[in-house]
């Protein structure tokens, strides 16, 4: 196949691409919660007897009982835990804990992105996104499909796609940092990846959504 002229496309964090490699990038917002699909809800406590309160609840909260935390941990679905998993809808509410009785912390508004189980509760999981926040979400908006997320918390401009599992083979793509890829298959080292126009081999290390030493097929 002919190489493309303007070098491989450059693909974005929010799903968009330029063909231009040295393009200055233009729209989205500068929020890398926002270009990852995640809104969060900032919640005020107030001041006074209600913001009083609402603290004394939390540290009601934060010393409860051992045996709710070994309750908490339980394997409710005997699948491995942690594991890797993925959204499975567009906006997904992110809550305090494993019931609806519990304030949503904050709202996922993209389907596809990986998130890890740390814990499961009867039909509830706890969930680790990639910047590290945790919080409940019910078992049926997960999926088992994998995806993953391109180097989330670095600062390189971009990363390459390879045609093979190869360094030394053709460059098919330039990602972002946070480019959301599903994976079609991994062997410890590489992951082949696609997306909306891309397809190729990534370093498995630089892609969040896969473990280090981790075969996906």
């Amino acid at each position: 196949m002919a190489k493309d002229r303007a070098g491989p496309r450059r693909y974005l964090a929010d799903g968009g691409s330029i063909t231009k490699p040295n393009a200055i990038l233009t729209g989205g917002c500068a929020d890398g919660l926002f270009r990852m699909g995640i809104r969060r809800v900032k919640m005020g406590l107030g001041s006074g007897r209600l913001g009083r309160a609402l603290l004394l609840l939390m540290a009601v909260a934060v010393a409860a009982p051992a045996f709710a935390q070994a309750t908490i941990d339980g394997r409710s679905s005997g699948l491995p835990v942690p594991r890797y998993v993925s959204l499975k809808a567009d906006k997904v509410n992110v809550r305090g804990g494993p019931s609806r009785d519990h304030d949503v912390a904050w709202v996922f508004t993209r389907a596809g992105i990986p998130v890890e189980i740390t814990a499961e509760s009867d039909n509830w999981r706890r969930i680790r996104d990639a910047e590290g926040a945790e919080g409940w979400v019910f078992h049926s908006l997960l999926s088992g499909r994998r995806t993953v997320l391109v180097a989330p918390s670095s600062k390189t401009p971009v990363f390459p796609l390879y045609e093979r599992p190869d360094a030394g083979t053709r460059v098919v793509a330039k990602l972002e940092p946070r480019v959301l890829g599903t994976v079609r298959h991994c062997d410890k080292k590489w992951c082949r990846i696609f997306g909306d126009g891309f397809d190729g081999f990534m370093e498995q290390h630089l892609l969040w959504g896969v473990y280090p030493n981790e075969v996906v097929e």
